[in-house]
């Protein structure tokens, strides 16, 4: 769970806000669904009919079946809080105050949520804002179990987490596919609202799709399940039984669930759990443009007969839809063959397509169709893996990171360096932070995580980092001990 995430729980209009719980100050999470319709009831033509005396679902036996395997999750963990003198903002010493100075403690946080188990030897999906900061994360199952978490990675920009805990045999759930479910179906959730384990909800997809600010690579499934704090990471059922997402968000004015909760489709929590098992992070395509949503006026001044697309306001250069031919004004009207009905659908769809290979835009431009090929980009990793730090040199520091991708290369015109992903121990302390690129420790350029690994492990009480923050560079000495 990210904690400071929940500093912002409460709101008094409308609001958009994650589902995980701190101690004392809850947050809110949403739900996912992919059901398929009671075997009884018969559908003709667009609308489906129930038989009089049809019978309510069978919610009874889908939690009997799954209940087992879906977890609550327990976190613990510090917060980092500076105590900064107060410096005047003209000041030429202000910025350099602002980022080290002050006397820096460790406040600490704890939190709660949920998560279901998807392989019997241990492996765990749930939100990333529910893990992201914590220290210690303990999963407890249905029987009372308790199981401390090793957690794997965690993707900030998908919000998903994938935890593995020391067990065999352990119960599962089935997962579903959500691009089957429609609007109208029902949807069951199980979770810990508030603590409360194995707390079960239902309602209906209410839309699918759904693009949230801020949030646009998931298309959320929007329901009208009760989700409260701490059902963030809970699974999202269909009537079969199958989880077809996970509980995320919910929109409220009040802070608390008001009808609408928002779950992320699980083939995009399979897709993040794949990587982040196989290969420590989040890969991810890119084109390297700015969208905006058509309506009925640009699209009759582009000439368009149908209200559909994604419109190019700005093209980045150097990116590979630049190299493709991509122009300002352009209308993406289909990738891959696949139509693009509104523009919040194209960085999900492009952040699908692996880095490298090539994909085929149909674009609307001058008043007819044109078809450009493009070689998709990669974005920057938002994942995070996670190790014991036993196993990595970089333990000591506090921090995971990884190395710069091509892309960021190319932006920052940096030969080298490691990306900062998370930060707490003596690096935090230090002042290093989420985002900084270290260039140098000790001396010895560093272009990847074993090198700076190597160099931590032969320092002695202290290590000095080549830090790159913005446009700025200095050195900033930690102490390891």
């Amino acid at each position: 769970m990210s904690f400071n995430r929940y500093e912002r729980a409460l709101v008094v209009l409308g609001a958009l806000t994650s589902v995980g719980g701190a101690v004392g100050s809850y947050m809110f999470s949403a739900v996912h669904a992919q059901p398929t319709p009671p075997a009884a009831v018969t559908r003709q033509g667009p609308a489906a009919v129930a038989p009089a005396g049809q019978a309510l679902p069978d919610f009874a036996s889908i939690v009997a079946l799954n209940g087992p395997a879906v977890v609550n999750i327990s976190v613990s963990g510090t917060r980092r809080t500076a105590n900064a003198p107060q410096v005047d903002p003209n000041s030429p010493f202000y910025e350099f105050f602002r980022q080290f100075g002050g006397q820096q403690s460790e406040t600490p946080v704890q939190g709660q949520g949920s998560g279901f188990i998807v392989s019997s030897d241990g492996v765990v999906l749930t939100n990333a804002h529910v893990v992201a900061e914590a220290k210690e994360v303990t999963v407890k199952l249905t029987d009372r179990r308790e199981f401390t978490a090793k957690v794997v990675g965690f993707d900030k920009a998908t919000d998903v987490a994938v935890l593995r805990i020391a067990g065999s045999n352990l119960p599962t759930v089935k997962l579903g596919d959500s691009r089957n479910s429609r609007v109208g179906d029902w949807v069951l959730a199980i979770g810990s609202p508030f603590g409360l384990e194995n707390t079960v909800t239902a309602g209906i997809i209410s839309t699918k799709g759904r693009a949230l600010p801020g949030d646009g690579y998931v298309p959320f499934i929007q329901t009208d399940v009760a989700i409260n704090p701490g059902n963030s990471g809970g699974p999202l059922f269909n009537l079969a039984g199958e989880v077809i997402g996970i509980n995320s968000q919910i929109y409220s004015r009040s802070g608390g669930y008001q009808g609408l909760s928002f779950a992320i489709p699980i083939e995009t929590a399979r897709r993040v759990e794949e990587q982040l098992i196989s290969t420590g992070k989040v890969s991810r395509g890119r084109l390297g443009v700015a969208i905006q949503e058509l309506n009925a006026s640009l699209a009759e001044s582009f000439g368009l007969d149908k209200v559909q697309g994604a419109l190019v306001n700005s093209v980045e250069k150097g990116s590979p839809a630049d190299k493709a031919g991509v122009k300002a004004g352009d209308v993406i009207r289909k990738l891959n063959g696949n139509e693009i009905a509104a523009s919040s659908e194209l960085p999900a769809m492009v952040s699908e397509i692996k880095p490298g290979t090539q994909a085929t835009l149909e674009v609307w431009r001058d008043g007819k169709a044109r078809s450009l090929t493009v070689t998709v980009g990669e974005f920057p990793s938002t994942g995070v893996a996670s190790a014991e730090p036993a196993a990595r040199g970089e333990g000591r520091l506090g921090l995971a990171v990884r190395a710069l991708t091509a892309d960021e290369k190319k932006q920052t015109e940096l030969a080298s360096g490691v990306v900062v992903e998370n930060v707490s121990g003596a690096a935090a302390r230090a002042g290093i932070e989420r985002g900084d690129v270290i260039l140098r420790a000790n001396g010895t350029e560093i272009a990847n995580a074993e090198m700076l690994r190597a160099q931590v492990a032969k320092a002695g009480k202290r290590v000095a980092l080549l830090v790159q923050r913005g446009d700025q560079r200095m050195f900033v000495p930690v102490d390891i001990g």
